[in-house]
């Protein structure tokens, strides 16, 4: 089910920071609380391949979502031992040290089963014993989530595991939202901070298209 438009799961999740410590940590709060819009961003595993060249990269781009006022957290199934195991391996061995925003240890998978972004490919009911047996790995795919100061998801996007994001256009889907908040207008394909949006409306679209 689609989340766009809709509040974000009022859920708690245990949380890992660069210094070893574990928390609670409630997305929908962060963003209420703090009057801040939160990118959410999930991957499949610790210690794996694609996943560690995008956690460098948010972590690379932090002063920009600092700019525009946003707070970053990262988040997967592994525990929070497992994440700071891999907080504290180097970057030229595979590791993430260096990142500094928070990480979800979604190892119960409350809200990965609540977002419904878990590869399980078919879930079979043994009548007898009463077990349930997956097919998938039971880790998430690469989900991601823009959520605004009152909680709304204003953006979510699934890639499958072999394709690592474009951190780039999170901050130009992060201004181009701004923008409308602040002009009251819309964004058009392709748009980017300081070009020309648009009046919602047939004159808008028309004057639009008349110069572009």
């Amino acid at each position: 089910m689609a989340l766009v438009g809709k509040k974000f799961p009022n859920l708690s999740v245990d949380a890992m920071d660069e210094m070893g410590d574990t928390f609670k940590l409630n997305i929908l709060e962060e963003a209420q609380k703090n009057n801040k819009k939160v990118l959410l961003f999930w991957y499949p595993k610790d210690f794996t391949f694609v996943c560690p060249t995008e956690l460098h990269a948010f972590q690379n781009a932090m002063e920009e979502f600092e700019k525009r006022n946003v707070m970053v957290v990262g988040a997967s199934c592994d525990t929070p031992e497992v994440h700071f195991a891999w907080l504290n391996t180097p970057k030229d061995n595979g590791g993430i040290e260096g990142v500094k925003y928070p990480i979800l240890a979604d190892s119960n998978r409350n809200l990965s089963s609540r977002l419904d972004i878990l590869d399980i490919m078919s879930e079979t009911y043994d009548d007898e014993t009463g077990a349930i047996t997956l097919e998938g790995d039971n880790v998430t795919y690469r989900a991601t989530y823009l959520i605004d100061e009152e909680g709304t998801v204003f953006h979510e996007g699934i890639n499958h595991m072999p394709l690592g994001r474009n951190v780039n256009e999170f901050l130009r889907l992060i201004d181009a939202y701004t923008h409308v908040q602040e002009k009251g207008e819309v964004c058009p394909a392709n748009w980017e901070e300081g070009k020309e949006a648009m009046n919602a409306n047939r004159e808008g679209v028309a004057s639009y298209l008349s110069l572009n």
